[in-house]
């Protein structure tokens, strides 16, 4: 007696090395996401740098003299109180009329 197989389904074999392939791909995938995160977030925190050293300069020219903290530049609203902090947790201070984060 002949057996009719229905040749249109996938075989557990194909299945498998399908899941084994997605998987490869996840475990190399991952990783790597996690270490631009990281750099995202210091380049994140060098364009605020750069944003609060302008606003620096903005008020420099403004009253002739270098703010002495990052509260003049938000009472004088250069910045915004949620501007202080870098999204890595870092709070940027000034230090010789630059802005740094520490």
């Amino acid at each position: 007696m002949k057996k009719n197989f229905n040749k249109d389904a996938f075989t557990l074999i194909e299945m498998l090395l399908v899941l084994l392939i997605i998987s490869l791909l996840l475990i190399l995938i991952i990783p790597n996401i996690a270490k631009q995160s990281t750099h995202i977030q210091t380049a994140g925190c060098d364009a605020q740098l750069k944003m609060v050293d302008s606003q620096i300069e903005a008020y420099s020219l403004k009253f002739n003299k270098k703010p002495s903290s990052i509260e003049e530049l938000v009472s004088e609203g250069y910045i915004k109180e949620n501007q202080k902090r870098c999204k890595s947790g870092d709070t940027i201070s000034i230090t010789n009329g630059e802005a740094i984060a520490n």
